[in-house]
């Protein structure tokens, strides 16, 4: 994956998403695509990740989230484009 072609976006999450696996099925589903970033639980009960990779990988990530695992209930899933930065892998970060 070259820079030129990466897309970066920050993702929040809400619903019961917390306490289910969310942030590790996540991850797997993530690294499973071979995107890189992150993903967090948030103190005002969501979850916030930033995915890097191709527009095609991330809407298969996004489609993904909508769902979640099978004990989440997704109510919703916002989206903001970011700057495209540089991550090592795909990794749980603390929450905040």
């Amino acid at each position: 994956m070259t820079h030129s072609n990466t897309i970066c976006l920050r993702v929040f999450i809400s619903g019961k998403v917390q306490g289910v696996g969310y942030r590790y099925s996540t991850v797997q589903k993530a690294q499973e695509l071979g995107l890189r970033g992150w993903v967090r639980n948030r103190l005002d009960g969501r979850v916030e990740a930033i995915f890097a990779g191709t527009e095609p990988l991330i809407t298969q990530m996004l489609q993904w989230c909508d769902q979640g695992t099978r004990s989440a209930k997704v109510t919703d899933v916002s989206v903001e484009k970011l700057e495209p930065q540089i991550y090592q892998g795909f990794e749980v970060k603390e929450t905040v």
